[in-house]
């Protein structure tokens, strides 16, 4: 408690001392950190980025509470981890980087909502599947969310490739080596294709569904994912989440769907950070003028 009250102590005797420019410092570095979390919320990188945190809390704990052995444990696990972290998330890190490059300074700066990654993969894969709809080309594709797939994605061929209508076609074309498996949505990548996913035990379910809707509804038992199906006998687009499939979507209710359980609407349209700040101050500001009238 006063290492608390001597830390606020210290920190009430160094306010009159901030300049302008440390408060320019302060915000660009927060607004830097905003921008890396942006960049890889909503993938893997996330559960790890949360398991270093609670090292670093835990290694502040131990330091404090005088825990020698275990803090000097944290803090190895943490220098090799860092290194790790490295090696392991290349691939995200060199997207990350290329794009960032690929954005000028005004487009980062910008008040301007940037439409979300996952916004595209959804249409992408919306419109792949009304296509091979009306083909009536056989579709199963697995979009994972918290629960790992990996263990699926290694029955099949791995492609690391970003999603595309016309590579999402090509894949299910029927004379294509891997069409008749499943497609796992990773990241908003596609991970792998040709995969080969568990069938549910469920004998309520109708006896008019084949083994892709089987496969489906398995998938979505084993894990959390949502599974696309597009059936290749009838053309019809179904999703299954959580063991239970619905049925005969048209392609608007898929994507509102997909949209629903994959990418959740903030409460504020916008991502902005300086354009929230802005909104909170004009909000304010006709606050207190509807309080002067």
């Amino acid at each position: 408690m006063d290492t608390i009250i001597s830390f606020f102590k210290e920190f009430a005797s160094m306010l009159p001392t901030i300049k302008f420019m440390d408060i320019v410092d302060i915000l660009l570095v927060a607004f830097v950190i905003y921008t890396i979390i942006m960049m890889i919320q909503n993938t893997g990188a996330v559960r790890i980025a949360k398991s270093v945190i609670i090292i670093l809390v835990l290694s502040g704990l131990t330091q404090l509470l005088n825990m020698y052995l275990m803090n000097y444990l944290l803090e190895r696990v943490l220098e090799i981890g860092l290194i790790a972290l490295v090696i392991m998330f290349q691939p995200e890190l060199r997207r990350m980087l290329e794009k960032l490059g690929s954005k000028s300074l005004r487009e980062i700066l910008s008040m301007k909502e940037q439409q979300r990654e996952i916004d595209r993969v959804i249409s992408q894969t919306v419109a792949a599947c009304e296509t091979m709809s009306k083909e009536r080309t056989g579709v199963l594709i697995v979009f994972e969310r918290s629960a790992s797939t990996i263990d699926y994605q290694k029955t099949g061929t791995v492609l690391d490739a970003e999603v595309s209508s016309e590579l999402l076609r090509n894949l299910f074309f029927t004379k294509a080596a891997l069409h008749d498996g499943a497609v796992i949505i990773r990241n908003e990548r596609i991970a792998a294709a040709g995969c080969v996913l568990p069938l549910t035990q469920n004998r309520n379910i109708s006896s008019d569904l084949g083994t892709r809707h089987r496969a489906a509804i398995g998938m979505s038992e084993a894990t959390d994912a949502v599974v696309v199906i597009v059936s290749e006998e009838t053309g019809t687009m179904s999703v299954a989440i959580g063991g239970m499939l619905k049925r005969h979507l048209a392609p608007q209710t898929l994507e509102k769907l997909l949209l629903n359980e994959l990418a959740p609407k903030t409460d504020e349209k916008t991502r902005n950070p300086l354009k929230k700040l802005m909104n909170k101050t004009k909000k304010g500001k006709d606050e207190s003028d509807d309080a002067e009238t």
